[in-house]
Parts: structure tokens; sequence; C-alpha cells
């Protein structure tokens, strides 16, 4: 275990140096800059980021996780869950940008496509599925500081959130990049100690239950699917995303940027899959609930535990900036008036209650599948915006006709309302059924509906709806 003071200086050390970079770039000077700051990214720029705001400390848990209990399909699930929202966003995106060039997020596109009782749904899916994920990412931040040193996890948590809400007040979408660039380096570099560290961790005998876990059967191609589904629908709401599909400089630095930051990501996940795959393979003692990754640092040298420990607060800031930056964001879109000075408050405001979670150390697992479940139930009505035919009517109707889709697999399965509703929000664990049955249900009743409709929408006229965020600044107001 690492020392206090060795800790407090390793973790100030890092997190200086990420606010000095986020600072750099300076105060935005409205919120269209803070929101979007529209075609000012390159490919490298937008690859690091897509890379680092996508990989929080999440990866030392989960996919190690998923490859002792798995095996190799989850894995290798895991990895393409991870790349296929940055594939997505190309098609997405760029079809996106040509239709509302001036545009800020999807919720947005949402509004002006289906008006506002979808919208409300889908922003109130959204920023609850990024507060979630905020409060998870500072959760796990506690966590490691409390298996590796001896530091109150909930100073770390403190100092995290601090640092990341400073500089992303300040510089907005720039800053969060500007810093994503400096964390992904910092993360590639990382990643081969941390690996090379992991793998000498096993024992020096042949593993025993290889054969079991690198064979692919039924559970394990449903497991993967499973991880595909549900990344893919979750990550497709993350205003984070969004924001930089509008703030690449055109669309083949958006395509170059997001090809980047998926081979990246692959790089990351797809070794910390087969660690936990290895780890299980030659009886290690993984714990319970089962930590492979920290199982194998069992007995570790400090220095070991501090590159650790400098890994996870890398990991840590970059998602952290980018769920601020994207729930503020998503917010002032909505609320222009607020002005840039109320951007910069609800970035303060929108990162507590994620922060006194984490300070209670509970688990946000359940939360997380249901936001799961929800978003798989609305992307198909969402996108289905992109569809000329496609209805507000049908919209909503498809968007209730998916929760009621996987309402009705767990009647069939479970025999009654009660064991339903434990079925659809995953008391027993994550399974590919509820979100098969949404998908299915919404997507069935959006395009149905929509047919009968018989109604055919320019989409072209969208663009001379959106509303400018590009109002002076509260400062230049008050002079």
């Amino acid at each position: 275990m690492v020392g206090i003071p060795v800790t407090v200086v390793a973790v100030a050390a890092v997190l200086l140096l990420f606010a000095g970079v986020g600072l750099a770039v300076g105060r935005d000077r409205d919120l269209e800059e803070f929101a979007v700051a529209r075609g000012t990214q390159g490919a490298s720029a937008l690859g690091l980021s897509f890379f680092a705001s996508g990989v929080g400390a999440w990866v030392l848990f989960a996919p190690p996780e998923v490859g002792a209990s798995v095996g190799l399909a989850g894995v290798v699930g895991y990895a393409v869950a991870i790349t296929l929202p940055l594939l997505a966003l190309v098609v997405l995106g760029r079809r996106l940008r040509a239709l509302v060039p001036r545009g800020h997020n999807l919720v947005e596109f949402v509004r002006l496509r289906f008006g506002r009782g979808m919208h409300a749904y889908v922003l109130g899916i959204s920023l609850v599925y990024m507060l979630v994920a905020l409060a998870a990412e500072l959760t796990a931040t506690g966590a490691v500081l409390g298996r590796l040193s001896g530091l109150d996890p909930r100073a770390g948590v403190v100092a995290v959130a601090a640092v990341t809400t400073l500089y992303t007040a300040h510089g907005g979408l720039r800053a969060s990049i500007r810093t994503d660039v400096w964390q992904g380096w910092l993360l590639l570099l990382l990643l081969g100690v941390v690996g090379l560290v992991a793998v000498r961790a096993l024992p020096g005998s042949e593993p025993q239950g290889a054969g079991r876990l690198l064979d692919v059967d039924g559970a394990g191609l449903e497991g993967a699917a499973t991880l595909v589904v549900a990344v893919l629908a979750t990550s497709l709401f993350h205003n984070g995303y969004w924001q930089r599909v509008w703030s690449a400089r055109d669309e083949r630095a958006l395509t170059r940027g997001a090809l980047l930051g998926a081979a990246a990501r692959v790089l990351v996940v797809l070794p910390a899959g087969l660690v936990g795959l290895l780890a299980a393979a030659s009886a290690v003692d993984l714990g319970s609930p089962p930590v492979p990754f920290f199982a194998l640092l069992a007995g570790a040298e400090q220095w070991v535990l501090l590159i650790v420990l400098v890994f996870t607060v890398a990991l840590v800031t970059s998602t952290v900036d980018t769920l601020q930056g994207g729930l503020a964001a998503a917010v002032v879109t909505e609320a222009p008036r607020l002005g840039l000075r109320g951007a910069r408050v609800l970035v303060v405001l929108l990162t507590v209650v994620p922060a006194v979670v984490a300070f209670q150390g509970l688990s946000v697992l359940r939360l997380f599948l249901v936001a799961d479940l929800l978003c798989a139930a609305t992307i198909a009505p969402a996108f289905l915006g992109l569809w000329r035919r496609a209805t507000p009517a049908a919209a909503v109707a498809g968007a209730v006709a998916g929760l009621v889709g996987a309402l009705v697999h767990g009647l069939v399965a479970g025999g009654s309302l009660a064991a339903a509703v434990d079925i659809a929000t995953f008391a027993g664990g994550l399974s590919l059924p509820p979100f098969a049955a949404a998908l299915t249900a919404s997507t069935a009743v959006t395009v149905l509906v929509s047919l009968l409709g018989r109604r055919s929408t320019d989409l072209q006229e969208l663009s001379r709806r959106v509303r400018p965020l590009d109002r002076p600044v509260d400062e230049q107001v008050a002079r």
C-alpha cells in the first residue's frame, strides 16, 4: 500500500498538471465556444479526446471481470462495444452536421424534429445517464485510492472533482479536449508499464483453465451482444461526445479522429480484459466481488502501485471533465439565457450530487443498467428522425413501446408484474432479452406509426430553426 504522503504528492502533481493545461486555453468568449467550440478541432486532438474521454477508471474493474467470468467472447465483445459508438458517431454525426451545421447536440435535433414532448424525454434520459456516469467515475476514484493507498478516498474524490470543475468551468469544451490530449498520451505511455506489471504478476505455472475461457459458446456470444447494445445505446446519449462532433474542423477530421479514438480504446480495453481472463485461468484468488486486476497487484511493490494510482487519476479526470462539460452544455443549450456565467455555475452544481453519492461509496450499477434500458428503448425512435417519414407521435409511441416491450418480456419470463419489473431492471444482472425486446418494439412501432401517418418532413428546413447561443459575454454586459 502506498503511504499517504507519497499518494498526496503524486495525485496533487498529476492534478496540477492537468489544471495548468486546462486553464492555459483561456476563458471562453461566449456560450457557443463553451458548448461546442465549433470547427476548431483537428483529427489528432479529436482522436485522443475520444480515446481519453471514453476510458475511465471502470477499465480497471469491468473488462477484467468480464474476461474472468465470460471469457474470450466477453473480452472481444467489450472491445467492440467501446469502439462501435465512435463508428456510429461518424455516420450519424456527419449526417446531423449536414442537416443542422449550426446545431449543438442530439437533444436539440430531437426538439427540432419531434417537438417538445419527445425532446423533454430524451433530454431527461441524457442528463440522468451522465449524472449516474459521473457518480460512478468519482466512486471508482475512491475505490482505487482505498485499495492502493492509505489516503481517505473522499479526499481523492474532492480533489479530482474540484480540479476538473475549475478548468472545465473556465475553458469549457476547449479545456476538456486540451487536457484529453495530454491525458491520452499519458495513458498510452502508462498502459505498457501497467500491462507488463499485471502480466508478470501472473503465476509462473501454465494456466489450467484457459481452454474453458477461450471457448466461444452461446452464453459468451449473448454476453458480448449485450455489452455492445448497452454501451452503444448509452454512448449515443452522452452529450460530451456530441459536443466533439460539432467541434470537428470538418467531416474528414471527425472521421479520422473517431477512427483514431476507436483504435486507441481497443489498445486499452482488450489487454485489460485479457488480463482478467489469464488471472482466472491461472487460478488466482480474484476476491469477492471479483477484481482480477487488483488481485494481481496484491503484494506488489510501492512503485508499481504508484504508477497505477497515476494511471487511475488520468483515467478519471479525462472522463469526469467530459461529463461535467456535457451536462452543463446540454442545459445551457436549452436555456441560453443563463449566459456564460450560468454555464460555469452549472458545472459546479451538476458535480455536487454525483460527488455526494461517491462519498457514500454506493454502487450505482442498478441505476446504470436502468439507464441502459431507457437509452436502448429510445435510440431507434430518436435516430429515425433522420428518416423524413418519421412523425412526432411515432417517436413518442416507439419510446413507450420499447419500455413496454421490455416489461412484456419480463412478464412472460417471470410470470408476475413484480418479476417483470425485476427482469426489466436487471435485478439479476445484465442480460440481452430486455434490450432485444426494447429495441425490437421501439423500432417496429416507430416505423409502423410513421407509415400510417403518411407525412413527410423537409429535413433541410430544420437548420433554419436552430437557436444561436452566441450572445454577449456576461462580463461585456456588465460593462
